[in-house]
């Protein structure tokens, strides 16, 4: 996997905790710098951990799916893909609320990042090299998090549903160019 592949894959696996992020943002009267890297560090070390918890489950079922790991990795990334385009054009308000506590950022960091333990399966089928894509994955989100902050603190909703259906946009282009790839085509 090329450098530019992990960074546009780190994009895509962003979007949800970027939306999140704006309605963050959204619900502070005035920008808290400390709250928006609370919450960049939650999303960035979730989305850093996940692939990383998924390449070793990949690792370990390589052996049994190795003639097919590109359809896998074209499935899973299209199913993800798909979710995020189709929750692009959900109407449904996320709750607001401002609160970086424990309980309600590990939840937020979790949700958010469900997906990247599927792509890290993916990787192990690809050979990723899992350290710089994880790091590329978690410094991404991290950054596109504090955006998020201060973008929705800025200008509110505008932006959340265009970047989950840019993110799974993303993810699909992906998964069909390792498909496409492994076939032969491309």
């Amino acid at each position: 996997m090329r450098v530019l592949e992990i960074v546009f894959i780190g994009i895509g696996l962003a979007m949800d905790a970027f939306a999140v992020s704006i309605c963050k943002g959204l619900s502070m009267k005035k920008l808290d710098l400390k709250k928006a890297i609370i919450i960049a560090l939650y999303f960035g070390i979730f989305q850093a951990i996940m692939p990383l918890i998924g390449y070793f489950l990949g690792i370990n079922l390589q052996s049994f799916v190795t003639s097919i790991d590109h359809w896998i990795a074209f499935i899973l990334l299209s199913f993800i893909g798909g979710n995020m385009i189709k929750e692009s054009f959900d109407d449904e308000i996320e709750k607001r609320n401002d609160k970086v506590d424990f309980k309600t950022m590990i939840i937020l960091a979790i949700a958010t990042s469900i997906d990247a333990l599927a792509v890290g399966i993916t990787f192990a089928f690809l050979n990723a090299n899992i350290i710089l894509s994880v790091t590329f994955i978690g410094i991404i989100t991290f950054i596109i998090s504090i955006l998020g902050v201060k973008i929705g603190n800025k200008f509110g909703d505008k932006f959340q549903n265009k970047a989950e259906l840019l993110g799974g946009i993303i993810l699909i282009l992906i998964g069909l160019k390792i498909l496409l790839e492994h076939l032969g085509i491309l």
